[in-house]
């Protein structure tokens, strides 16, 4: 088969077809890989093959240079640099000059190919004069095809490539971008191009950003564009100016002023819903912005320093304009949209959320009007859209503001549930649950709380993406109504107990069902979950039986394993035992030791349902966690189940690959070391091997580590003594681990540092207090100074969290408490101890306490 038809095969409609040719085409890589490269790129410049073909090609070389995955790409990426260079040169040579296809298609695939070799060489200091020629090419006026492929290449560079291997050219990229961009250039296409191209070098320009004359222009320019006949090129210019508004939000206020403000207010008006889109969009930006300044502007007072940018308070200023644009547009909902399909109602009612955020107050007075007008309307339309705008500014504006509203406006929109249209119960019911959610305070219980269940239960028996909104609604209900409760004897009963069976048993009919539109079956577990965890001892029965139901469930799903055809059965499958083990996790923590009569039958459930799930991760996880929230329940009544689960749980701590599996294996070691105490040093020895050797993986993540040294302290504690053997060598790896410094630029190690260091002061705590009071303590005399020079750089670190102060208090304390005679007096008495001691920084209740008993103990440990 030649190459022309094996290529026009990895697209054939049929599925063997395009797996065979798929192969064929890895197998010629394997084998002969610079042969592989010059026959795509020949194909590619072929101006007398198929399209199609040359668009395969194109797909195959860039797969060929670049991966997803890190280590791919660098497999990628030291195969492509280790060609000849003639090959190189030969490959770069024909997707330059097929740039200038007269087929613009040909062009546009070349243009990925240039840039997939670009992100390659190009941080290798490879291929310098590249910019150079695409500048070249842009200038040329005699062929609009080659400018338009160039500008392509061009973006898809910026998009993929880090800004500062480009920022050196940052300048003639510039000037190209925006010759191409102007106002004058004849071409719509080369226009839409460069505005594409600019949209994605943003990033870069930083530096002409900071200077006046260079910004001025580049913003005339994409106003400009969004005057441009062409509605693409409208459509991309409001793009970049959404983007120039989150990444230069300090820089705008000129230009809010001269022509933002009114391009923005007029664009939200415009007749073509993609260009309203980005209009709207632009506004939600501002919010955004708007709403992390006032954040930031919260924390800086809280240092008694200023912000670092102000906010320029644009969504205030132009509330009065934008408001009403906004409430016009929620009225534009359509018939039979699909919910997947984001259109111009959808956005105006996410602005809305956002502007609520950011201004506040004043939005209540803006957009109540149109609320109390169009609530009652005969047309849908303006009564979903007063809704609407009711359930999106109850989020920003004080409760106290809201609340005499949402009194007024809950027995309205309770008898709304029963409305004639789907759309307006839809919203009515999202409404609700953002009432149940933010304003729980402004349901009275006497007067609301029967007529809103019964009508949040009814919900239930809707169309799927309402039952959806009312499984919300109760779990909201459920999650926040405690904050009502009385503070008398709040776990005997609860303004839910009458309604509680009610419930759990109408969302159970809910969840017995095979189908899952719009996520209704996931939302109804989810709510019997909250229910249950909120359970008052009034309604456990209730809760037990809820239990039983669960685990014949999971019997009956196990039992279909051997019937599962096809991948959207097993997804079902796993999706469904997933939200079973959620249910009895739940149980088990609300009965607490109230579950072991049903222990034995979860612990064969379980371990039946961890043979079946294979290597999914996701059922894998959920299953182990059952058991983990089992140990925790039952501590020493869980020995029984130990040896049948270790088998399943070592394989799960070699899993370096999987992460989230690996890190619950980790945890459960964790659980099971404190349920059993002292028992468990039995199966130290096989779970501190298993640790220790996870510790000296390459693959595994960096955070299962830290959660390895923090379960050291679980095991450490529970097993007391009884820790001597494994003792030098974990102080080893802790000592180790705690002289790691990070870099202060690097912003995520510096993250991981602080996690890492709360890893460590959790063993080194567990370790102590498990040899404290015992004949071994003085084992830990050679480690205290270790011990306490990592908490007191711990101390000095301005960036420490409220957790890690704690821990560093109580483990001087420990220390102190360790040796009540004077023999760690020199180190006690040191300055920094006494310092920190005394320090009136704001802390927490709990934090001050555990201060005051270190230095209780170090006042014991020193006289």
């Amino acid at each position: 088969m030649n190459a022309s038809e094996l290529l026009a095969n990895t697209l054939s409609p049929d599925a063997s077809t395009r797996q065979r040719a798929t192969e064929q085409l890895e197998n010629a890589s394997r084998e002969n890989y610079p042969a592989y490269m010059l026959m795509l790129s020949s194909e590619l410049a072929n101006e007398s093959s198929q399209i199609h073909t040359r668009n395969a090609a194109a797909l195959a070389l860039k797969n060929a240079l670049s991966a997803r995955e890190a280590a791919r790409q660098t497999q990628y990426t030291t195969r492509w640099l280790a060609l000849e260079n003639d090959t190189k040169s030969k490959i770069k040579q024909e997707a330059l000059v097929t740039l200038a296809s007269p087929l613009p298609k040909a062009g546009s695939f070349s243009a990925q190919v240039v840039a997939a070799i670009a992100s390659v060489e190009l941080p290798h200091d490879q291929w310098p004069d590249l910019i150079e020629l695409l500048l070249g090419f842009v200038n040329n006026l005699t062929n609009t095809n080659l400018r338009i492929a160039t500008l392509q290449t061009i973006g898809y560079i910026c998009e993929s490539i880090k800004p500062e291997i480009l920022s050196l050219r940052s300048n003639e990229i510039l000037t190209a971008v925006i010759h191409g961009a102007r106002q004058d250039e004849p071409s719509s296409e080369v226009q839409l191009a460069a505005v594409h191209a600019l949209y994605n070098s943003l990033e870069f320009v930083r530096e002409n950003f900071e200077r006046e004359g260079e910004r001025n222009y580049i913003m005339q320019v994409v106003c400009e564009a969004t005057q441009n006949p062409s509605v693409a090129v409208q459509v991309g210019a409001f793009e970049c100016l959404v983007k120039i508004m989150a990444l230069y939000y300090d820089k705008m206020a000129f230009y809010m002023e001269q022509a933002l403000f009114g391009l923005t207010v007029m664009g939200m008006k415009h007749s073509d819903e993609r260009v309203a889109l980005q209009a709207v969009e632009f506004w939600t930006t501002v919010c955004e912005e708007e709403i992390e300044l006032a954040h930031e502007a919260r924390e800086a007072a809280d240092y008694g320093e200023p912000p670092e940018i102000e906010s320029k308070f644009f969504a205030k200023v132009a509330l009065p304009e934008v408001v009403p644009v906004l409430l016009t547009l929620l009225t534009r909902q359509e018939e039979d949209a699909d919910e997947d399909e984001w259109n111009i109602s959808m956005s105006a009612g996410t602005c809305f959320n956002f502007m609520a955020q950011a201004v506040a107050d004043p939005i209540v007075d803006a957009v109540i009007p149109f609320i109390e007008a169009h609530i009652k309307s005969p047309d849908w339309h303006q009564r979903e859209a007063a809704v609407m705008a009711f359930g999106s500014i109850l989020d920003g504006p004080d409760p106290s503001v809201l609340t005499r509203l949402v009194n007024q406006a809950l027995p309205l929109l309770i008898g709304m549930m029963s409305d004639s249209n789907i759309h307006v119960k839809d919203t009515v019911a999202w409404t609700l649950g953002r009432i149940c959610d933010l304003l729980v305070v402004t349901i009275k219980p006497d007067v609301h709380l029967h007529p809103l269940v019964s009508a949040l239960v009814t919900g239930l028996q809707d169309n799927p993406r309402i039952v959806t909104n009312c499984c919300w609604a109760l779990m909201n209900l459920a999650d926040q109504l405690e904050f009502l409760e009385e503070e008398t004897e709040p776990s005997q009963t609860s303004h839910l107990s009458p309604y509680f069976e009610g419930v759990v048993n109408a969302l159970l009919r809910v969840t017995d069902t095979t189908s899952n539109e719009a996520n209704f079956r996931t939302s109804a577990y989810e709510a019997i979950t909250s229910y249950v965890t909120h359970a008052t001892n009034d309604v456990i029965p209730v809760v037990q039986n809820t239990l039983i139901t669960i685990l014949m469930r999971m019997q009956q799903l196990l039992g279909m394993q051997n019937q599962i055809v096809g991948i959207d059965d097993r997804n079902n499958w796993n999706e469904l035992q997933s939200n079973l083990c959620s249910v009895v996790i739940s149980v088990t923590r609300r009965l607490g030791d109230g579950i072991q009569p049903m222990a034995d039958r979860i612990m064969t459930l379980v371990l039946e349902l961890i043979q079946a799930a294979g290597k999914t991760s996701t059922v894998l996880e959920d299953a182990f966690l059952v058991v983990g929230s089992l140990a925790s329940a039952l501590e020493a009544n869980f020995a029984p189940y130990i040896q049948a689960f270790l088998q399943f749980l070592f394989p799960a701590l070699k899993a370096h690959e999987d992460t989230q599996l690996c890190m619950v294996a980790v945890g459960i070691i964790g659980d099971i070391s404190r349920a059993l105490g002292s028992e468990s040093a039995q199966y130290a020895n096989a779970f501190m091997s298993a640790l220790l050797e996870n510790l000296q993986s390459e693959v595994l993540n960096r955070n299962v580590k830290i959660s390895i040294l923090s379960c050291f302290g679980d095991i450490a504690l529970a097993i007391g003594v009884a820790f001597e053997p494994y003792l030098e060598t974990t102080m080893g790896v802790l000592q180790q681990a705690g002289a790691v410094q990070p870099n202060p630029l690097d912003f995520d190690l510096v993250d991981y540092v602080a996690q890492l260091r709360e890893g460590i002061l959790e063993a080194y705590t567990g370790i102590v207090t498990g040899l404290k009071n015992t004949e071994k303590v003085g084992l830990l005399l050679s480690h205290s100074s270790t011990i306490l020079e990592l908490t007191q750089r711990c101390l000095a670190d301005e960036e420490r969290t409220e957790s890690t102060l704690k821990l560093c208090f109580g483990l001087i304390g420990d220390l102190a408490d360790c040796f009540p005679n004077g023999e760690l007096k020199q180190i006690l008495l040191s300055e920094w101890i006494a310092s920190e001691l005394r320090s009136k920084r704001g802390m927490s209740p709990e934090t001050k306490k555990t201060m005051r008993w270190a230095r209780e103990m170090i006042k014991r440990a020193t006289t």
